[in-house]
């Protein structure tokens, strides 16, 4: 018989409850043993006369297919190969393997993964297979500092001594949802943190005086909210900014303070720059770090 790509010999067929039957009739469910490799699902399967006929076929489609994909990618012009490896540069990528207990369920959860993501991470799925978790999928995971997503399945016992020794993170899985979830919230931790910007306050520049050793300080003012010596300035002229940086000085009379209230008067110096004048204003803000989630 052939299955798709895939051919075979019966060597059994087993029913629904589990017990051995010589033919299976139209609507009948059995178990076939004897298959070359796994099937995709939704292949139709068709009994031939003899063994020879069942390689042929098999062997007509895997190479009809594999001449479709070898189209394809010739079909592609170097200008979208260099975009592409571009755009890849750029994007953070989760390597997984994974490993079910059935096909369906294997291509449901690729599908799945091709959906989590967007344009800075995406995961990518670096192989799916039948069956128990094997010593290969182990070193396959190890080489690409892979996690093994286990679905209804089990790792042998090679496959358990390997990543342990190998130090390869496995995890089963038994509901679609909550292996999709976790995955979403690992590759989450890819994402860049966003920086948020915070506005503290205003300070107007009253006087600009020189001093050894230190260089020019701005006599100021603080007009609104707070000036803070930790925080980001940028220093405004008519409402342009001239300069963005830090504090090197924050002096209330001769004592440098962490920060200075509306209404009160200090002196404030740049760090690395003196290109300051009066009526100059000085905008105080600080930035905070925000982890993301994917949606």
């Amino acid at each position: 018989f052939v299955v798709g790509e895939q051919w075979g010999k019966v060597r059994a067929l087993i029913n629904d409850q589990g017990e051995r039957v010589d033919e299976a009739g139209p609507s009948v469910p059995v178990e076939v043993l004897g298959l070359s490799g796994t099937p995709e699902a939704g292949d139709v399967l068709n009994v031939v006369d003899d063994e020879a006929k069942a390689r042929e076929i098999a062997s007509y489609r895997e190479r009809v297919t594999r001449d479709k994909r070898a189209a394809v990618g010739s079909a592609t012009t170097l200008d979208q190969l260099l975009a592409k490896a571009k755009a890849d540069k750029d994007v953070r990528e989760l390597p997984i393997v994974v490993k079910s207990d059935v096909q369906g369920s294997a291509e449901a959860i690729v599908q799945a993964m091709e959906k989590v993501g967007n344009d800075e991470v995406r995961v990518r799925v670096l192989h799916s297979g039948v069956g128990a978790i094997t010593e290969s999928d182990v070193t396959l995971a190890e080489a690409s500092g892979a996690p093994i997503i286990g679905f209804n399945v089990r790792a042998n016992a090679p496959a358990r001594d390997a990543a342990n020794q190998k130090g390869v993170e496995i995890r089963y899985y038994s509901i679609i949802y909550d292996l999709v979830d976790d995955v979403r919230k690992a590759a989450s931790g890819l994402l860049r943190h966003e920086l948020r910007e915070k506005f503290v306050g205003y300070a107007r520049i009253k006087e600009v005086f020189k001093i050894t050793g230190i260089g020019k300080v701005a006599g100021c003012v603080v007009t609104e909210g707070v000036a803070r010596r930790a925080a980001g300035v940028r220093l405004l002229r008519d409402n342009v900014v001239i300069h963005e940086g830090k504090l090197k000085t924050l002096k209330r009379f001769k004592d440098e303070v962490k920060e200075v209230l509306a209404g009160q008067e200090c002196g404030m110096a740049f760090e690395n720059y003196e290109d300051i004048r009066e009526g100059d204003m000085i905008e105080i803000f600080e930035t905070e770090s925000v982890v993301r989630q994917l949606a």
